[in-house]
């Protein structure tokens, strides 16, 4: 990989791969952000608050082992399949609005998943220890290796432990584009919104999809530079 130099400084052209991963970030961001505030805006007809729209579907859908439980914070609701315990934050726990009971709705999703051992679920949840591993061991171990004198094989498992952690980004797409389509068609068949609510929610949820692809791209783009960086095997730098 070339570094081309202006006057005594030097550009590494993989920076733009990093530049370009930001931009994606910032922009999915901004994109669900100003969607949520829209649509927390727009109270839902039927007065339903997160939490109880979330005990709703999952009463409908036959689950009655799943707790849900308030969890503090802005959108870190989360659903946890190791203790069937679905988490609600501040802003869409207690809010009746149309954007908290979309949000609550694919929580539900997932736990729609894990009851019906969703494949894809599972797997992802089998990836996460070695995701955590590969998201906090992969550059260092990288650049250890770097400092060992362009120690390669360091550097290479650096970079395979580091690809666990994009492999557990990949894995989340369909799990999350699966659970915003239950929690659509949970919405409208249990009757709990209106149409035009239920068109509110696949905003909202649409836009909070922008985030996972953004954070899929991302680590698929830091892959790539650490491969063009340090993959080359035993070749010798230009």
């Amino acid at each position: 990989m070339g570094y081309y130099g202006y006057y005594g400084y030097y550009f590494d052209p993989t920076y733009l791969l990093v530049l370009v991963g930001a931009v994606l970030c910032i922009w999915a961001q901004a994109r669900v952000s100003s969607t949520y505030r829209k649509y927390a805006r727009v109270r839902s007809r039927s007065g339903l608050t997160g939490a109880e729209a979330a005990q709703r579907i999952l009463q409908l859908s036959g689950i009655y082992d799943v707790n849900i439980e308030h969890v503090r914070g802005e959108l870190t609701d989360h659903y946890d399949p190791s203790g069937k315990v679905l988490r609600l934050s501040d802003a869409v726990y207690g809010s009746n609005s149309v954007a908290a009971i979309g949000v609550a709705a694919h929580e539900c999703g997932h736990a729609v998943q894990h009851h019906k051992g969703y494949a894809p679920l599972s797997f992802r949840t089998a990836l996460v220890p070695v995701a955590n591993i590969g998201s906090w061991a992969g550059v260092p171990l990288i650049l250890l290796g770097v400092f060992l004198g362009m120690n390669h094989t360091l550097i290479q498992i650096g970079i395979w432990v580091f690809a666990l952690a994009v492999l557990f980004q990949i894995v989340t797409l369909p799990v999350e584009f699966n659970a915003s389509s239950r929690a659509l068609a949970m919405l409208g068949d249990y009757g709990m919104l209106e149409q035009s609510e239920v068109n509110g929610c696949r905003k909202v949820l649409s836009a909070a999809a922008l985030t996972y692809v953004a954070a899929a791209a991302t680590a698929i783009l830091q892959l790539l530079r650490l491969i063009l960086l340090f993959g080359g095997g035993n070749r010798r730098d230009d």
